[in-house]
């Protein structure tokens, strides 16, 4: 992928995030440039997640395993960004939000280190 499909990728995982911080109650995102770090951080930690321990961990991965790690990486994000107030609940509920869009918009920070060019 391109440098401006990443840009892209990272605005609409930015406005996702947003979007959560507006459904979920325990899910705050000061603006637009918090929600965009946000995104970064989210998808370098889930990087690192899976360079550590493996895709079976990581929260690219479906299954109970990755939507608890993803639930971790939002609410460690939280204390990286500045602006961002992430309660445990409220990670919990936005891993599933964002799961939920993943399926259908599949350009979320979980799936930024996919490569989905190949089949």
């Amino acid at each position: 992928m391109n440098f401006l499909g990443h840009v892209v990728r990272f605005i609409v995982s930015a406005i996702v995030l947003m979007v959560v911080g507006w459904i979920i109650p325990q899910f705050s995102v000061g603006g637009f440039w918090s929600a965009l770090l946000l995104a970064l951080v989210i998808a370098l930690l889930g990087w690192a997640v899976e360079g550590i321990f493996g895709k079976g961990i990581s929260p690219f991965g479906r299954g109970i395993i990755g939507f608890v790690v993803s639930a971790l990486v939002i609410y460690v994000a939280q204390f990286i960004v500045g602006g961002v107030h992430i309660t445990i609940l409220g990670a919990v509920l936005a891993a599933l939000v964002i799961g939920i869009v993943d399926l259908f918009v599949p350009v979320t920070p979980f799936s930024a280190g996919k490569d989905t060019t190949r089949t």
